[in-house]
């Protein structure tokens, strides 16, 4: 392959760096912003810019926030007894989007993972107790993903947080909507069942 210039090489680099963007595609993305008009690609690199200088996280839920709390944890049409605990910022979205929970979060950026390392003091475990032991919170959700870290992490807090006085649950998991039985896996299926309900 002919040699590129070396910004453009160094751009190639940066963008492989990226979740999901492999050299191909770095590439491919390299090329457009080559082709892009200068004041596009500078708005592009404002904007990057800008997240990085103003966007944090929030001091009391983890969640992105631009400030030292973010717009769930000031708003005041939250119900602060009810606390949802999720992995990412990312999850927040998924169930925002849902407009079905009316209560506050608590992003704990990751899982329990003893084979690489990050144990509970990693991901805000003892923030996450203080704070339902200091603000009233009566119901934990522990929306970890369904995978074996995310219910090892599930089990760990369900353990820590139940001498608090807070109830503990767990999202249902089972069958998607649309979802074929026949093409179900054998413990989606067993949740599915186990997590039944009247209607």
């Amino acid at each position: 392959m002919p040699q590129l210039p070396e910004p453009l090489e160094r751009l190639i680099q940066e963008l492989s760096r990226l979740p999901g963007i492999g050299p191909k595609t770095a590439q491919r993305l390299a090329f457009h912003l080559l082709r892009t008009d200068r004041l596009r690609a500078e708005s592009l690199a404002q904007a990057i810019g800008d997240v990085k200088a103003r966007i944090g996280y929030c001091e009391r839920c983890y969640n992105i926030a631009e400030g030292s709390l973010c717009a769930i944890c000031t708003s005041t049409r939250r119900d602060a007894t009810i606390l949802c605990v999720v992995e990412s910022a990312l999850d927040v979205l998924a169930i925002e989007r849902t407009a079905e929970f009316n209560g506050l979060y608590f992003v704990l950026h990751g899982v329990i993972s003893p084979i690489d390392g990050i144990g509970p003091d990693q991901i805000h475990v003892p923030q996450l107790l203080d704070r339902v032991r200091d603000e009233g919170v009566t119901e934990v959700i522990i929306a970890t993903d369904a995978d074996i870290e995310g219910e090892a992490t599930a089990m760990y807090l369900q353990r820590a947080l139940t001498p608090l006085g807070a109830t503990v649950t767990r999202p249902a998991h089972g069958l998607p909507v649309g979802g074929d039985l026949e093409y179900a896996d054998e413990l989606t299926l067993a949740r599915a069942m186990t997590g039944r309900r009247s209607f």
